[in-house]
């Protein structure tokens, strides 16, 4: 469908607010439970998960086969660094500052967090240094904070 100039303007003046990921989980309880009290996240009833930036909506599959992380993503050559993409799977990324990072691990550590990479540290072929830390729910969700 080829969109007017009318309607390209009309669509670029439309401001989106934040989103929220919606992520089926098998216990709901204990998926609240897990990212309030080891991920730090402020959680309600409605299922709203939400920490600075990462905000989820975490609902209650109908059966456990609705529950499906995502699978590792096909590697690419045209990042527009030396990098190709993720050797493992995420759900979600989440940046955190840099010089946020180790005090981010130590509380993921502290609070029981499920570590299932690193942390890791490298730098690109642009010269930019990154760490990043792979988090997996009980529900096999991988979270990087990077």
């Amino acid at each position: 469908m080829a969109f007017t100039i009318e309607a390209k303007e009309a669509l670029s003046v439309v401001v989106f607010n934040e989103a929220y990921q919606v992520r089926l989980v098998s216990d709901l309880a204990a998926a609240q439970a897990y990212y309030r009290d080891v991920l730090g996240c402020d959680v309600d009833n409605w299922g709203h998960a939400v920490r600075g930036g990462m905000r989820l909506i975490l609902q209650q599959a109908k059966q456990p086969s609705d529950v499906v992380p995502n699978q590792a993503s096909a590697k690419r050559s045209n990042y527009p660094t030396d990098w190709e993409g993720p050797d493992l799977a995420w759900d979600t990324f989440v940046h955190v500052d840099y010089e946020q990072f180790d005090l981010l691990e130590q509380q993921l550590r502290s609070n029981g967090a499920n570590i299932i990479h690193g942390p890791i540290e490298a730098t690109h072929s642009n010269g930019m240094t990154f760490k990043n830390i792979y988090v997996q729910d009980p529900d096999g969700y991988i979270i990087v904070f990077g």
